[in-house]
């Protein structure tokens, strides 16, 4: 390998990985991008979840010691290590009794690469949360489920049964590669998505925690092999893991990637084939797009970094990003870019402050070319050109679809995730009589795959009978909308999201209907109840980030395929004015669209300034009618009517703000 430069920096080649540079275990990182210096006294500033991690001995404790106490909860410190092993303790805010103090309870996460699910484990999940949690199944926007209301007595018996039927938690949250996402395998029959789904559930393998805490933790160190990332069948996966040659590994650690202190934050990985954007791929840490020749031959991936939604009320210094072109990688080298861009992030990723750890912000403040020029070192080899690709297009995967070896799947619209009363028990129903396997979408959604034909006529009405409608029944706006949770739960939120969007869905399309858009006119809607952008509220075409109680900050802009941020147009809007507020919003857009224009496109082309004004300036139809009445000229009326219809507003609105500016008011 020849020496490089960067940045005036003169670098030496890399050694093998014998040298002490890649001797990771217990001796100090040695940068890549910038020439060794002398140690100094001055320790770096860490947080303090990272001085958690480092005396955790690698997740274990205080968390095995707090699991078995009498207290319905459990210490801070646990709390960060008990995220890595797919759980959040949380306080349902509205189950407190006075003077008994809060009302502990834990969110179980599971982790699903590409949202599979198998037929034995989707029923057991039905079954847990009736025995131990609140009665629903939560489906996520990372296509995974979540288990809410689990106490802290049933936790063992929850994880452990979950591991034993083909199921995982590990590495659902905390500062680790989180669920891997990817299309739903409908299409049997087109290899780019075979690939897709093969290659997400091999880079979730490849980057797994490999400690075995979470056995000694949840089944007292037995090590239950299942189908799960923790026992990968693909000799390769192992293989590039272990390959240490440019320095990705820590030596002889029990976890040769992540080393003692794992990531400084989470990590999110999106694989998809071109074209396909249901996966939101530009919002992820780490995307890849599947290459393949028209034999259908794997040739590489595509890949992007740099995605990230959450963000900070009020701190202008954090904000959603969109993730950008790297560079072409062949196949054979995949797994060994994607542990480059890991190791870059692990090594060179903030740990002082929480808040701007993603490797988002390590993309801003570099640029590309010097992330670029990091990863290459790591990984040995330069990145090809990115290659050509298509437009993107949201796919919702509902509703019938043909899989390509004569059986089909069906795609239900489940209302924000939420699998609860007589529909999870008609879900549960086919499921278990025709023995299906699912895949969670990364919208919320529930598909049932593998159905002979046969039984077509019996699902539908057998679910249709429990409220779960034909994806042709559903409101447009409706089926295209997500929520997170928010409240009660979640202790982050400060506005509700779940229990509260299909009411304004239905409120947003009152007002449609009365300045006179068509009922087919659909356009995205995303609601959170903070600002960390689970939902993936930045974007949509309109979203909804909570503020406060009932006050939300309004994103317009975003695209409906997903390939454009939306940006900040107003601030605490209360959820009772929304009607008023959104009134003008619609009509600007009724009146101005071009042909074919979705909400996102018209608000992004006009510019917020042009909607800000109209909206000043409208006047509803209703309330003109009850203003005072000024008699015109029939010439002067019939310009008017005509410069009213040219801008896309009314002729009282013209009228008043001409009277306006000639009075100076």
């Amino acid at each position: 390998m020849q020496a490089s430069s960067f940045l005036g920096a003169s670098l030496a080649p890399r050694q093998a990985s014998g040298s002490a540079m890649q001797q990771r275990g217990a001796l100090q990182t040695v940068c890549v991008a910038t020439p060794s210096r002398p140690p100094t006294s001055n320790k770096p500033k860490r947080s303090k979840v990272e001085l958690i991690k480092e005396g955790s001995d690698f997740l274990r404790h205080p968390l095995m010691q707090e699991l078995v106490t009498e207290a319905p909860n459990i210490s801070e410190d646990a709390v960060q290590l008990m995220k890595f092993h797919g759980s959040y303790m949380q306080d349902n805010r509205e189950a407190r009794t006075f003077g008994a103090g809060k009302a502990y309870q834990f969110m179980m996460r599971t982790r699903q690469p590409a949202g599979t699910v198998t037929n034995q484990l989707y029923l057991v999940m039905d079954e847990l949360a009736d025995l131990y949690g609140n009665g629903s199944l939560r489906l996520t926007t990372r296509q995974t489920f979540q288990l809410h209301g689990v106490l802290k007595q049933n936790l063992k018996t929850v994880f452990s049964t979950v591991i034993k039927n083909m199921g995982s938690t590990l590495g659902a949250c905390g500062d680790v590669n989180r669920n891997i996402m990817a299309p739903p395998l409908i299409y049997k029959n087109r290899p780019e998505y075979v690939y897709a789904d093969q290659y997400a559930n091999d880079i979730a393998d490849l980057l797994a925690p490999q400690s075995g805490a979470y056995y000694d933790v949840w089944l007292d160190g037995e090590k239950f092999y299942a189908h799960t990332m923790e026992a990968s069948g693909n000799p390769k996966v192992t293989a590039d893991r272990a390959f240490n040659g440019y320095g990705t590994n820590y030596e002889g650690s029990p976890e040769p990637i992540y080393g003692p202190l794992f990531l400084p934050r989470k990590f999110k990985v999106a694989v998809t084939v071109p074209g396909d954007n249901s996966v939101d791929m530009f919002t992820n840490d780490l995307g890849l797009v599947v290459i393949t020749n028209d034999a259908g031959e794997l040739l590489g991936f595509n890949v992007l970094a740099g995605g990230g939604m959450g963000r900070s009320h009020g701190k202008a210094t954090t904000f959603p990003r969109l993730a950008d072109p790297v560079g072409f990688v062949p196949a054979d080298d995949i797994f060994h870019a994607v542990k480059a861009v890991v190791a870059v992030q692990r090594d060179y990723g903030r740990r002082d402050d929480r808040k701007q750890a993603r490797l988002k912000y390590l993309i801003h403040e570099w640029g590309m070319d010097k992330f670029r020029s990091v990863v290459e070192q790591y990984m040995g080899k330069k990145f090809e050109p990115f290659r050509p690709l298509p437009d993107w297009e949201f796919k919702d995967y509902l509703g019938w679809m043909e899989q390509g070896d004569g059986k089909l799947s069906y795609g239900v619209y489940i209302q924000n995730g939420r699998v609860k009363g007589e529909a999870k028990k008609a879900l549960r129903n086919v499921i278990e009589r025709y023995e299906l396997p699912v895949t969670i979408t990364p919208n919320q959604n529930l598909v049932l795959r593998d159905i002979n034909p046969s039984w077509k006529d019996d699902i539908l009405s057998t679910l249709q009978a429990a409220g779960l409608k034909d994806k042709s029944d559903w409101d447009g706006i409706e089926a295209l909308s997500m929520a997170c949770p928010a409240l009660p739960l979640c202790g982050l939120a400060i506005g509700e999201a779940e229990r509260t969007l299909p009411d304004v869905n239905a409120r947003l399309r009152a007002v449609m209907d009365k300045v006179g858009l068509p009922r087919s006119e659909k356009f995205v809607v995303r609601m959170t109840g903070c600002p960390n952008g689970c939902a993936r509220p930045y974007m949509a075409e309109l979203g909804f980030v909570g503020d406060g109680p009932n006050s939300y900050q309004i994103w317009l802009g975003g695209s409906t395929n997903a390939t454009r941020l939306a940006e900040p147009f107003a601030e605490r809007v209360k959820s009772k004015d929304f009607e008023t507020f959104f009134e003008p919003v619609f009509a600007m857009f009724a009146a101005q669209r071009r042909n074919g224009e979705s909400l996102g496109d018209f608000t992004a082309r006009v510019g917020f300034d042009a909607v800000r004004a109209f909206q000043a300036s409208y006047i509803a139809p209703a309330v003109a009618e009850k203003l005072p009445k000024v008699g015109l000229a029939e010439d002067v009326y019939a310009a008017l009517v005509e410069a009213a219809g040219k801008a896309g507003t009314t002729p009282e609105a013209i009228a008043t703000d001409a009277i306006r500016k000639h009075l100076n008011l």
